[in-house]
């Protein structure tokens, strides 16, 4: 592992996406979406996906020249057309739309249709929070999650994260995949030869597994079992059919570039409070958070990211050497 400043990690992924038929405005963007994850402790989704990103961007799977199309389609709903390129640069213009919106109607969905890997779907509802905003996120992915009851992938994992602004604290983000663990962290097991826990897929045959490149081969187990299963199809129904985009079984690959475009789908909720609760939401916010964290050992979601996204900031984080060679020879 090698060490390496915020910075120079996003100057150098920036560098080796635009070299790889990707725009400098959108290299931008999701270079500085890859080295957050990797900033808050989640290396699955950070730089370790840029050697995929920028072999699908040269060989066309997706678009990294393309710029998102966004309409307002009723007073309170807005579609965005990522254009089959990354999803980053989409969801950023439909943040910044929704953030012009919300001071007039309270509410707004947003729409993502034709999109790629949505990366940790906690920094899209993020800046929603910092506005002062109740946001949630949803994305589907390839087919990774049998419906309950099958033996054959359907669904992706199917993240969904929550922002809640938080008066005199840090925002209330949670953030996790559907499945029992995020996809991502099997694919890492697989590259590094790791096993994985017994309980977080199946084979190709349906039987559970330790060995990750079978499980990768095979499908993962939804998180609460029959329940997980049904939130899961609820995301892909908000996400992918909704927008008009490919479902999980119809979705190519995030790790090659390999076929047509994921084409996958996004959809956000965000709330103003203060047309609800209005200024009692955060008196009410903070009896609740003070009965959560009156008890030993319980927590907020969030913190734990914030901190690591502090040290991140000023320690810089560790990367695999290799990785970073291959950045460097991308770079050029």
């Amino acid at each position: 592992m090698s060490n390496i400043g915020l910075v120079q990690l996003r100057d150098l992924a920036t560098a080796a996406l635009t070299t790889s038929k990707t725009s400098p405005e959108n290299a931008a963007m999701v270079a500085a979406a890859l080295v957050k994850a990797d900033a808050d402790g989640i290396p699955s989704h950070g730089v370790s996906r840029l050697p995929a990103y920028a072999d699908q961007a040269r060989a066309g799977k997706v678009d990294g020249l393309v710029k998102p199309i966004i309409t307002r389609t009723a007073a309170a709903t807005i579609s965005v057309d990522a254009g089959s390129g990354f999803a980053v640069p989409a969801i950023r213009a439909g943040i910044s739309a929704a953030l012009d919106i919300v001071p007039e109607t309270g509410m707004v969905g947003i729409g993502i249709a034709h999109s790629h890997h949505g990366g940790v779907v906690g920094h899209h509802v993020e800046p929603f929070a910092d506005a002062g905003l109740i946001a949630i996120g949803f994305t589907n992915s390839p087919a990774a999650i049998a419906p309950w009851g099958g033996n054959r992938a359907l669904f992706g994992t199917n993240p969904i994260a929550f922002a809640c602004p938080r008066s005199g604290g840090q925002p209330i983000v949670a953030d996790f995949s559907t499945s029992k663990v995020a996809r991502g962290k099997i694919k890492l097991a697989a590259d590094k030869g790791e096993p994985i826990p017994g309980d977080w897929a199946v084979d190709a045959d349906g039987h559970p597994t330790t060995d990750a490149k079978a499980a990768m081969a095979g499908s993962l187990l939804p998180m609460g079992d029959a329940k997980g299963a049904a939130l899961v199809m609820m995301i892909e129904i908000l996400s992918a059919t909704l927008n008009a985009s490919n479902h999980g079984f119809e979705a190519s690959s995030f790790f090659d570039d390999k076929g047509p475009p994921p084409n996958i789908g996004q959809f956000f909720i965000v709330i103003d409070p203060a047309r609800f609760g209005g200024a009692k939401f955060q008196d009410r916010l903070a009896v609740l958070v003070g009965a959560i964290l009156d008890q030993p050992g319980t927590r907020l979601p969030g913190p734990r990211r914030f901190a690591l996204r502090a040290n991140a900031e000023a320690d810089g984080v560790n990367i695999p050497e290799g990785l970073l060679a291959d950045l460097r020879a991308r770079a050029g």
